[in-house]
């Protein structure tokens, strides 16, 4: 299957998810009280709510149509998409051509890197594509896993989530930190759907958790910027008043490479978690940040 045609299949069944979340009371029009063989929303009432005909919708979801810009924006209202949603849909819509060239393998940047060795009591870590930890500093690597010990090609921050038990439990509430980690996966697919490293991670992550089958079928997406993580941490958690460890976390952008990202993890000042990982730092101690092509 030919890029395009990718990006058409995947719109249609992010389309038929999105109204399989919606009732007819959510979007203000009348139950019929009939029985409905699936859940949600029919393809005719979304095509009503978007100004369309139901076969040129049926079309869409099919893979069949390229849709327009006006066309997106009414499906969008009539889905309630949110931005993230909508900015979704719009990139697996946007023409393309012909097959993607296969892509290289990623080094960090060195603008990336200078920053990453110069964050000595922050963890951070550089993100590539699909999620991949492309390089890291001595207390992201104290604070989450020694990625050190791992093969280059397990050097995935998702597949860490879903595969090393550790991580399971390093994680308070695994199931949302795992599932929002596959909404991000999904999200950045859209740019590479013919991408042999994604359908192989995807591939391997579908065999292994059932888990993870069923939130990628879900379609759901979001953009990668903020949030907090609450950690089970082995070392410095019982320093805590309550057991755990909670950082906040932004992703900077790189303005060379939008491929690639630095994760900064902080906690409030004053806090407990704060004097963890001062601690950690310390019990850690001082060594150079690591690149993903680094030999271990």
């Amino acid at each position: 299957m030919g890029t395009a045609d990718a990006q058409r299949n995947e719109l249609g069944e992010f389309l038929k998810a999105r109204r399989a979340e919606l009732t007819p009371a959510q979007v203000g029009l009348p139950d019929s009280g009939t029985a409905r063989r699936v859940p949600g929303l029919r393809r005719e009432e979304v095509a009503q709510l978007a100004a369309i005909s139901a076969d040129y919708y049926t079309r869409l979801e099919q893979g069949r149509f390229q849709a327009s810009a006006p066309v997106l924006a009414a499906l969008a209202r009539a889905l309630r998409l949110d931005r993230d949603q909508t900015a979704y849909v719009r990139g697996l819509a946007a023409k393309r051509k012909g097959r993607a060239p296969r892509q290289a393998a990623q080094l960090v940047r060195p603008q990336l890197q200078r920053v990453l060795d110069q964050l000595t009591d922050t963890p951070a870590v550089v993100l590539g594509r699909h999620m991949d930890i492309l390089a890291w500093n001595s207390l992201a690597a104290a604070l989450l896993t020694d990625f050190t010990v791992l093969p280059l090609q397990e050097r995935n921050y998702l597949r860490l989530a879903f595969v090393d038990p550790d991580a399971r439990r390093l994680f308070t509430d695994w199931e949302t930190t795992a599932r929002t980690c596959v909404a991000y996966l999904r999200m950045d697919a859209a740019n590479y759907p013919d991408d042999p490293r994604l359908a192989a991670l995807v591939g391997e992550l579908s065999i292994k958790d059932p888990d993870f089958r069923k939130w990628w079928a879900a379609h759901d997406v979001a953009h990668k910027t903020s949030g907090t993580k609450t950690l089970n941490h082995p070392v410095v958690g019982t320093l805590t008043v309550v057991g755990t460890l909670t950082v906040d976390w932004e992703m900077l952008g790189c303005a060379t490479d939008p491929d690639q990202q630095l994760m900064v993890m902080t906690a409030a000042a004053g806090s407990d978690s704060q004097e963890a990982l001062h601690f950690l730092a310390s019990w850690s101690g001082p060594a150079p940040s690591r690149r993903q092509n680094q030999t271990s």
